[in-house]
């Protein structure tokens, strides 16, 4: 599985507790409402930042196991007597995080790395054990800058052409994750609610505005159909825009969550 740096982890963080769609996530508490306990399991948790943000909407009564393969981050994750974490290879040992006792399999910003095959094997998985997911953050590929640059167009499409490399599992499906994931779990006999969660970064947001459009930059280097004085001079504009508190950036996500028809 491709790393994510614990600092750039943190960064997101508030950015992404303030996307997540509210419509998806009282799905998921009135789904649980009624149950003294709840058992979940938190696929690729990285630090944590799924239990922070959606424990304190669910039944007192909470178990978390959060699984990872990156150990550094794992070890980052606040000690609770609700939390367990669990070091897993999600790749090749999906199976090993939604045997036992699971009510809710949850996941945020990771479909969108994973390949068709492995997204087909966490849907069937899933779907025979009977399990509600709650999926949250993953990239679509929708981009809105304010101002727009002439080069906006080709560095977001380097960008999502990045986004379909290898980051673990495969191929990844990127940009067409959360659609394709909507769609089979529907297929699969779940009710699915969905919806928008982007990051909307304002101008004052400058340092996630600096982390982004920097990581932007690299991907599409690697792309490698950019020169590199196009790409340069494009990073350099939009830097003096975010230093000057013009920039907004819009990062379209979606959320959804899928249950079983009949069940909860």
């Amino acid at each position: 599985m491709s790393g994510f740096s614990a600092a750039w982890l943190a960064l997101r963080e508030p950015h992404d507790l303030r996307a997540r769609n509210r419509d998806v996530l009282e799905a998921v508490v009135t789904a649980f409402a009624s149950q003294i306990s709840l058992n979940v399991a938190d696929i690729g948790c990285g630090t944590g930042s799924t239990h922070r943000a959606v424990s304190p909407h669910l039944p007192p009564g909470q178990r978390w196991r959060l699984y990872d393969n990156d150990l550094s981050l794992l070890a980052r994750v606040a000690s609770r007597a609700d939390v367990v974490t669990v070091p897993l290879d999600l790749s090749h040992d999906l199976e090993g995080a939604l045997d036992g006792a699971v009510d809710l399999v949850a996941t945020s910003a990771l479909l969108d790395l994973v390949s068709a095959e492995w997204l087909e094997r966490f849907a069937t998985e899933i779907a025979a054990r009977g399990l509600p997911v709650y999926a949250a953050l993953s990239y679509d590929g929708r981009v809105e800058l304010d101002p727009a640059d002439s080069l906006d167009d080709k560095v977001v499409a380097a960008v999502n052409a990045h986004q379909r490399t290898d980051k673990g599992f495969g191929a990844a499906l990127g940009p067409l994750a959360a659609q394709t994931a909507i769609e089979r779990f529907e297929q699969l006999g779940y009710v699915v609610v969905q919806g928008p969660s982007d990051w909307v970064f304002r101008p004052s947001d400058r340092e996630i505005q600096t982390e982004t459009l920097t990581g932007w930059a690299a991907a599409a280097r690697e792309i490698g159909k950019l020169p590199l004085g196009e790409l340069a001079g494009w990073l350099k504009r939009r830097s003096d825009w975010i230093a000057a508190g013009r920039s907004t950036i819009r990062v379209g996500h979606v959320d959804f969550f899928a249950r079983p028809i009949g069940k909860r």
